[in-house]
Parts: C-alpha cells; structure tokens; sequence
C-alpha cells in the first residue's frame, strides 16, 4: 500500500500541492491550488460551529440511547471487536463508551514506552484483514509502531455508518433485568456519565447520569485500576459473581491462549473480552505482546452474534 503523494511545484506562488490517492497515485490525480499571499478561510460565525457540533452530539445521544450492542472500552480488544461486528452485521447500532479523550487503552505504545507492536501469530491475520505492514519474524509479527494499528484500526471503525464512539464518557453502571419466572439476571443496558463529572462526584452535590439500553454488552475495559476490569468487579459487587479470581504474573505464552479461549458472555446479556477476562478467570498477565488483544476481539464479536438474536428477543419483550 503506496502512502499518499505529497508534492509541490517550484513556482513560489500559487503553489501546487498535489493530494494522490492512497494507492496508484499520481502527481495529477488532485490538485488543490492557493495563493498563499492572499489565502482566507471561507468566513464563519461561532454560534454555527456551535450549532454544527451540538446538534449531531444530541441526534447521536438520542439515536444510540437504544443501541443494539454497547462496547465498553475502546483499546485495542474492543476496537477490534467493533470492526468485526461493525462490518458483518452493517444493520446494528453499535455505541462504543470511552473513558479517556484518546482512544486506543495501553495500545499506542509497544511497551516501557517503546514504540514497536509486537503479535504472535496467527494474529497476522487481523493485520492483514485492516491493511497494517508488519516485519514477518517467523513466529511473530512486529509493527513498526504501536499508532500504526491503532490508529489504523481506529479509522476503519470510525468510518462504518453504524457505529459511535462517545469518547470521555465512563460507564457508571449497568442496567440489569431478572427474568419473571426464573429470577436470572440479565445486563439490558449501561448507565454513562462525562468521565470528567464521573471523577467529581465526592466534591460536587449529585450529578445524575445518563443510559443507554442494549440487548448485549461487550465489556473490554482492561486490567484491574482506576477504570479497569470495571464491570466484572460490578458483577461481583451486586453478587452476580462470587468473586474475582485475580490476575496472576506474567507468563505470555499462557496469558494469551487463556484470554482468547475465555472471551465468552459471562453472564446473560454481557460478553467479556481482553484482559479484564484475567482478573475474572484469574489468567496470567501477557505483558507487552498484542495478539490476544486483536484477536480477543475478533472472537468476542463472535461471540456477541451468537446470541444476538436471542438476547433482542428477550430484550423487546420487555424483561
């Protein structure tokens, strides 16, 4: 895959910046021409870039306050997961809950703040499905950095028309149904709020949050810490789960086998995929290797179609 084509013509003024396509690109395929000397943005007033961000924030609120899935966590596990389900099923609703600005969890960087993305195979699969090179190291696979995918498989998800992402919101709750003639608990939906309210809710008066209602679930919010593992330990907190197993130490070759073959739903109406799936079933720590991650997500989208259809009929009944 050839990057775009960037030129510019010697002529010191207009100036020719040739924009070619992301593949077989030529110097002729676009050209945008200015006078820089001249040069003006078409004129705006504020209220309407107000406007313009207002209106399609609360079209989405209120379009994907019925979702047909809710993914919680937008790292590397649930962006995967997003693409797969995203593109197989084009008809669903999906709304992804982040809680940080930045999407992409830990994925940004390889490791220690090292750059390169390191994936065993056969993870290369993923890589070769969303177009990201790699250097082919027999048993694994190296990106040269750890933005390429993200932001690779970011932009791929981002474009599918049924999906939104609502960044810096945190998910603070679950809505939960018990099935009327066997008492079976049952996730129907998330309760969000601005991550940012989220923080301040031991220094302000009450701030109410918001919801969102969905047949499933996939959770995908990492390890255990501020926001991790979040709706696992809820489980446990309203007794759904006995308890958490803990994650244990870092053995890769383990940790990755363990994470992809536990992503499953875990109770009805909730998937659980990636590394919050080790402080449920207990698995090992992976540490700095990304194969698990994609491809955790890749099963967990499996996962959530399996049962769909099920939990949407279970879901509009109304219990």
């Amino acid at each position: 895959m050839s990057p775009p084509v960037l030129s510019t013509t010697a002529s010191p003024a207009p100036t020719a910046v040739k924009l070619g396509k992301i593949s077989n690109a030529t110097a002729n395929d676009i050209a945008i021409k200015q006078d820089w000397e001249s040069f003006t943005f078409k004129p705006i007033r504020e209220s309407t870039v107000s406007r313009a961000m207002t209106k399609r924030y609360f079209a989405d609120l209120e379009k994907y306050a019925e979702s047909d899935i809710v993914i919680i966590g937008a790292g590397s596990c649930g962006l995967s997961a997003a693409y797969v389900l995203a593109k197989a099923r084009p008809d669903l609703k999906i709304a992804i809950i982040e809680g940080g600005v930045a999407p992409g969890g830990g994925a940004w960087l390889g490791g220690q703040l090292f750059s390169a993305m390191v994936m065993r195979k056969p993870a290369d699969e993923f890589l070769d499905e969303i177009q990201v090179p790699y250097e082919d190291e027999g048993d694994y696979v190296v990106v040269k950095h750890a933005a390429l995918f993200t932001s690779t498989v970011l932009s791929k998800v981002l474009a599918f028309p049924n999906v939104k992402l609502f960044n810096a919101t945190t998910v603070e709750d679950l809505i939960t149904r018990r099935d009327p003639s066997t008492g079976q608990l049952r996730i129907a939906g998330v309760v969000t709020n601005w991550t940012l309210v989220s923080m301040h809710h031991d220094d302000q008066s009450c701030m109410d949050p918001n919801t969102i209602n969905a047949p499933i679930i996939l959770s995908t919010t990492g390890h255990d810490g501020p926001f991790g593992a979040f709706t696992v330990k809820r489980l446990v907190s309203m007794g759904a789960a006995e308890k958490l197993q803990g994650m244990q130490g870092l053995d890769m070759n383990t940790a990755e086998d363990a994470i992809v073959k536990g992503t499953r739903e875990i109770v009805p109406g909730l998937v659980v995929g990636g590394m919050e799936l080790s402080e449920f079933d207990g698995a090992n720590r992976m540490g700095p290797t990304f194969g698990a991650m994609a491809l955790s997500g890749v099963k967990a989208a499996d996962a959530v179609l399996a049962v769909f259809d099920e939990r949407k009929k279970v879901n509009d009944a109304g219990y």
